[in-house]
């Protein structure tokens, strides 16, 4: 059985007593009971990770990132595997001209392993007035001595300290408890000229065991020692774990669970974005003298929003969409969407119309571009939200216009490399239906009405018949219906009715440009089925129609 050795000259170098007996030191328990991404070779590390302080621009300041998978995931931290770290995403919350954010982080690390391998690099591209923002814990566990070796000794101890014999190799290491690594992170930026900032760990999603409502917090372990050390060491300390467990809980669970991917610790883009933007709102909203400077760097902090106007306490119906719903909307011959004619369905002194469609939108690149996102943040209870995709989501994923997405309504996904000519990069792909189920989750979570919309028809004819996309767009847009229980508005049937009794001939003036864009006459027509649809299924909605 190994022994402790207290070896007075470290112990004293560092106001150390001596380590105490072994026993009373348990390694702590893999929570995150997962295979997590283990720390690679400091070599094959060096070629994805940056040098320390290479981003800096002239004398401006450069923000430290200092982490584990959870802020970048293994080495390159490039998403392919779907997981992605937060610290990719950190960067859209600072001024470039101010400031460069650098991330230093890697998965498997822990505050011990992190310290001991990685922090003497980065300690080198450190200057006076840079930041380093410290987040660790999640890796602080399992053995002390064998495998992966990195846990750290439970508290703040200044006094705790263990020395091991790796098992694997032979190797002698000094194990600190997790206070002292941090503690020691804090003195070292101090002692550069640096200001360290704290943070607690990311959340997991793991519900609290007295409370099934509740994601567990770290409040009693990790969160509370990182807070108990900048507390004594006077630097700012961030409750990540709090601000983004709180986001978390307002969310159904199933929109929780696709904040991460593939385990309950290791988060997709949608959880990363989330906990970058909890960082920011954190780092906002302190009053710690530190942050002066840093704050003055923020950008980004404000959710986005559609800048709709609201009047007289009416609701607002929210249009989303593509070119069928908004287009040039200007030339009485040009090509018109039915969302520029919603002021002929609705009474406008009873609701808001907000037409936030765009052209050649498909779901995917709805949300990827942040406009699903300024809807979201816009929905207040009471308003309405009408959704019709289809038209662009079929087509290339991976390349091209890249915004095509998996032809079903399973909740399934992948994770494609997309090629285009703006970038390459790992994307997770979802099916048509969970983008639509997505958009339904979200308005019902601020208290709003969804209605999908199904797809306007195109001015394509078979046998005397305009087309019927029933088996494919049409059947997924029943399929979402039945499973959420949100009401459909099924223009695509209505306005073929309308065109067949019409004919192709004089089909043709409702159309502009091609078979899918409509005129003036087109848009107005398609306006008139939504009215008639929304009248068919007795929509809420119904009551603001004139």
């Amino acid at each position: 059985m190994r022994k402790l050795f207290a070896l007075a000259g470290l112990c004293m170098s560092f106001g150390m007593l001596p380590a105490q007996d072994r026993k009373d030191f348990k390694p702590m328990e893999d929570v995150n009971q997962v295979t997590d991404l283990t720390l690679d070779s400091l070599e094959q590390a060096a070629t994805a990770r940056p040098v320390a302080g290479s981003s800096r621009r002239g004398t401006n300041p450069v923000l430290f990132l200092v982490g584990n998978s959870t802020m970048r995931t293994g080495t390159k931290g490039n998403g392919d595997n779907g997981q992605w770290g937060w610290g990719f995403f950190a960067h859209e919350f600072f001024d470039p001209h101010k400031i460069t954010v650098e991330n230093h982080a890697l998965g498997g690390t822990s505050s011990r392993t992190f310290y001991k391998r990685l922090w003497p690099a980065v300690k080198q591209g450190i200057r006076p007035g840079d930041y380093v923002i410290i987040e660790l814990g999640h890796n602080d566990n399992g053995p002390f001595d064998s495998g992966r070796a990195r846990s750290s000794i439970r508290g703040i101890s200044h006094t705790d300290s263990l020395i091991v014999t790796i098992k694997e190799t032979g190797l002698r290491d000094t194990v600190y408890s997790y206070g002292e690594y941090m503690r020691r992170f804090v003195q070292e930026c101090k002692a550069l000229g640096a200001k360290p900032i704290l943070m607690s760990l990311t959340p997991r999603n793991a519900r609290d065991k007295g409370d099934p409502k509740r994601i567990a917090r770290v409040n009693e372990t990790f969160g509370l020692w990182a807070m108990q050390v900048a507390e004594e060491q006077g630097v700012p300390f961030i409750d990540l774990n709090e601000l983004s467990a709180t986001k978390l809980e307002h969310y159904s669970a199933w929109k929780t669970d696709y904040h991460f991917y593939l385990d309950r610790i290791h988060t997709s883009e949608f959880g990363a974005r989330m906990n970058a933007r909890s960082a920011a709102e954190g780092l906002a909203a302190s009053t710690h003298p530190d942050l002066a400077g840093l704050q003055r760097c923020l950008v980004n902090v404000t959710l986005p929003q559609t800048g709709v106007k609201r009047t007289g306490g009416k609701p607002v119906v929210f249009i989303t969409g593509d070119s069928t719903v908004k287009n040039e909307d200007k030339n009485p011959d040009g090509m018109w969407g039915w969302g520029s004619q919603a002021a002929t369905i609705f009474d406008e002194n009873k609701i808001i119309v907000d037409n936030e469609a765009k052209a050649g939108r498909s779901t995917r690149t709805y949300l990827e571009e942040g406009r699903w996102e300024r809807v979201y943040n816009s929905i207040q209870p009471g308003d309405f939200v009408l959704i019709q995709f289809g038209h662009n989501d079929i087509g290339d994923i991976d390349r091209g216009k890249a915004r095509g997405v998996i032809a079903c309504t399973a909740d399934t996904s992948h994770v494609y490399r997309v090629k285009t000519d703006r970038n390459i990069r790992n994307e997770v792909i979802y099916s048509f239906g969970w983008y639509l189920k997505k958009f339904i989750d979200d308005v019902r979570e601020k208290g709003g009405t969804p209605i999908l919309v199904s797809l306007t028809p195109r001015n394509e004819w078979t046998d005397g018949h305009i087309e019927r996309r029933n088996d494919t767009y049409g059947k997924w847009y029943r399929e979402v219906a039945e499973e959420t229980g949100v009401q459909l508005v099924d223009v695509h049937n209505i306005t073929a009715d309308f065109l067949d009794r019409k004919g192709a001939r004089k089909t043709a003036a409702y159309y502009n440009h091609d078979h899918t864009h409509t005129s003036l006459k087109g848009a107005q027509l398609n306006a008139r089925s939504v009215a008639k649809g929304l009248k068919a299924i007795k929509s809420p909605l119904a009551a603001y129609l004139k």
